[in-house]
């Protein structure tokens, strides 16, 4: 198993299994993150040993989205699906499944629709909240 810190990935026979690794934020992804998780994306696109990818979130979160401290702080936000190095703009030639537990909300819904197939918990909520910001 690597361990990439905010993300894990390891690998089970011909399956990757990427955590997205941040339960204390409910893993919303910072850039450092995302950035981790195209390139996880890529490696197991290329990797020949490897026919299926699960994308999952640790501590019963699947994604909350990106992370708003970050985005508060003045960092530069790159969005993921129109970003050529966003994780949600390449076009695999493997199947990447979902396994979403917990929240899968705004940015971390997107995440999740740009997997090929998605397998929810029973509980899970999946939400686009900010819409509701600005509204009287």
């Amino acid at each position: 198993m690597a361990d990439m810190a905010k993300l894990l990935v390891a690998h089970d026979g011909p399956v990757s299994i990427i955590t997205i690794n941040r339960p204390e934020v409910r893993n919303a992804l910072d850039n450092e993150t995302a950035a981790a998780l195209t390139r996880a994306l890529r490696d197991f696109d290329r990797d020949e040993h490897r026919a299926v990818a699960v994308l999952t979130g640790a501590g019963g979160h699947f994604c909350a989205g990106a992370d708003l401290k970050e985005l508060a702080a003045g960092y530069a936000y790159k969005p993921w699906a129109g970003d050529p190095d966003g994780p949600c703009h390449d076009i695999l030639s493997k199947p990447v499944l979902a396994a979403v537990a917990g929240y899968a909300c705004a940015g971390g819904l997107g995440v999740a629709l740009r997997c090929d197939l998605r397998i929810a918990e029973q509980g899970a909520t999946f939400a686009v909240l900010s819409r509701r910001w600005g509204s009287r």
